[in-house]
């Protein structure tokens, strides 16, 4: 079992109570007994452990399966993470006034 699902499965049977021999990857989360708001929980639950920004309304949608879940997880984690780069500093300018 990958992590991203491993997570997702504890937290559907321990946070959620749901029985953990529903939660296959074909299951929709509206199948599982979740209503919108413990969907939009658990999406901010995920959110928040693993560090990517899920869409809200997309991913907590009712037909949304967990193996979808799990794929849409495994996607944002794949991305680059983007920086931004510093602003470039003139050593021959002297700096600004303080703010």
């Amino acid at each position: 079992m990958n992590p991203v699902r491993e997570h997702l499965v504890t937290l559907l049977t321990e946070k959620f109570d749901t029985p953990s021999d529903t939660i296959g990857d074909d299951a929709a989360l509206d199948e599982l007994d979740l209503d919108s708001l413990a969907r939009i929980e658990l999406v901010v639950t995920l959110q928040e452990h693993w560090g990517v920004a899920l869409d809200d309304d997309l991913d907590s949608a009712a037909d949304v399966t967990v193996g979808q879940l799990v794929d849409r997880i495994h996607a944002l984690l794949a991305q680059p993470v983007q920086t931004v780069q510093p602003e470039s500093v003139d050593p021959e300018q002297p700096p600004g006034p303080a703010a």
